[in-house]
């Protein structure tokens, strides 16, 4: 239940942080960045509403340096392929399901 307890804490929330729920949920490894790159193309063509965001790697900070290597991974890789951006996404029940629908 890990995005509920997201969603209850800020109704907005950027794609690493619920790629890194989601993936705990599953039992899965997170910092595979070839991997999220599927899921956010995943939630866009869902049509789930994803809005840029520009993600500072070092205000990445509860996930320690983990987290920060990922955020600067996916930087490096965003170029012109929006499938390694940073979102802002709204977690309401059909994003929820959307998100946990990835596999």
């Amino acid at each position: 239940m890990a995005l509920e307890d997201l969603r209850r804490r800020v109704l907005f929330h950027n794609s690493i942080d619920v790629w890194i729920e989601r993936c705990s949920e599953e039992g899965a490894p997170w910092n595979d960045t070839a991997e999220y790159g599927r899921f956010i193309r995943h939630l866009r063509d869902g049509g789930l509403p994803l809005n840029a965001f520009n993600l500072c790697a070092h205000e990445a900070g509860e996930t320690q340096a983990d987290k920060k290597e990922f955020a600067e991974s996916l930087a490096a890789l965003k170029g012109s392929d929006p499938d390694y951006a940073t979102y802002t996404l709204r977690l309401s029940g059909g994003a929820i399901d959307a998100i946990r629908s990835f596999r």
